[in-house]
């Protein structure tokens, strides 16, 4: 009987690993995927990575800069919450003219440029001073209309955090 009982603990052991084992290989493949979104994000909107400079300086389309800096405003709220996302995406693919396949993608590179940028806050500056630089004030109307709709479908309301933000946005685009 002990005999029996030690052969169904080992048994139990080994499935228990076994399946520790499967979900960690599950959890690097799902980090891959994420990698190659970014990348595929990346080259789909001529994103550039040069050695020695941050990311944000290669941005030279507006609408990435723009959907950068919308998903660091609504993470300045903590993690936005799932309805946020949704209609931040609806938004970007409004305002900025593009399928929702697309929009996906900007706000994978936007998410990607945040975290680069060490969180919202500081991607925020940065990303609007680079904004500045490659389009000016143009982009400041679909920025806040991306905001704006964005709040307005969740029926959030602004935080300490996102009003200073928005300061920084305007400060930086020089308005």
């Amino acid at each position: 009987m002990p005999f029996l009982l030690s052969l169904i603990a080992i048994a139990g052991a080994a499935y228990f690993w076994f399946w520790r084992a499967r979900n960690a290989a599950d959890v690097a493949t799902d980090m891959l995927d994420v990698a190659n979104d970014v990348r595929l994000a990346a080259r789909r909107f001529g994103f550039k990575r040069h050695s020695n400079r941050h990311p944000v300086e290669g941005i030279d389309d507006p609408k990435v800069a723009v959907t950068a800096i919308a998903c660091a405003f609504f993470e300045l709220d903590e993690l936005p919450t799932q309805d946020q996302r949704n209609a931040l995406l609806t938004q970007v693919a409004l305002v900025l003219r593009t399928d929702k396949a697309g929009a996906e993608e900007l706000t994978v590179l936007g998410r990607w440029l945040m975290t680069q940028c060490q969180g919202p806050a500081e991607a925020i500056n940065r990303v609007s001073r680079r904004l500045h630089k490659i389009d000016g004030i143009n982009s400041l109307e679909p920025l806040m209309t991306i905001i704006q709709n964005t709040l307005t479908a969740t029926e959030a309301i602004l935080n300490a955090n996102q009003k200073s933000g928005l300061e920084d946005i305007q400060r930086a685009l020089r308005v």
